[in-house]
C-alpha cells in the first residue's frame, strides 16, 4: 500500500495542456497508469491511440471527442471509455479549462500517432522497470 502526495509529482506542460502522472511504474503501479490533465480553453490533445483501454472522467468543463471519425460531445460528470487502438482526440471547445482524470490499462503507456508512429511525451515512462 502506498500514499502518493500529488504535490510531489512532476508537472509537464505542452502547449494548451498540463499533465501529471498520478500513478505509474515510477511510483509502484504495475499494470495501469492514472493521469490528471488540464486542457486550456480551445486547446486539444494530439490525435493519438494506444494499445490499451482508456477511461476518462470529466471533472470540469466540456468539449468534443473525435473518435474513429465520429464526434461526441461531453461535459463534467461524464465518463468516456475507449477500447484499445482506437484513434481519438479530446478537444476543449470552451474558453475555461477542461479537467480530466484518465486511467489507462497498461504501464508504461506507449502513445502512437494515427499512422502508428510512436509519439514521445515528456511524461513517457517507457523503459522504466
Amino acid at each position: 500500500m502506498q500514499v502518493i502526495s500529488h504535490d510531489n509529482l512532476k508537472t509537464h506542460e505542452l502547449p494548451g495542456l498540463i499533465h501529471r502522472t498520478l500513478s505509474s511504474k515510477r511510483n509502484g503501479s504495475k499494470r495501469f497508469e492514472v493521469w490528471k490533465q488540464t486542457i486550456s480553453g480551445e486547446s486539444a490533445t494530439p490525435v493519438h491511440k494506444h494499445d490499451c483501454e482508456e477511461v476518462i472522467v470529466i471533472l470540469k468543463g466540456a468539449g468534443d471527442c473525435w473518435c474513429e471519425g465520429k464526434r461526441y460531445q461531453f461535459h463534467a460528470d461524464q465518463t468516456l471509455v475507449f477500447p484499445p487502438n482506437v484513434v481519438h482526440q479530446i478537444i476543449n471547445t470552451g474558453k475555461d479549462d477542461l479537467e480530466i482524470l484518465a486511467s489507462l490499462s497498461m504501464s508504461p503507456v506507449i502513445v502512437e500517432t494515427e499512422e502508428g508512429a510512436r509519439l514521445p511525451l515528456p511524461w513517457d515512462t517507457h523503459g522504466v522497470e
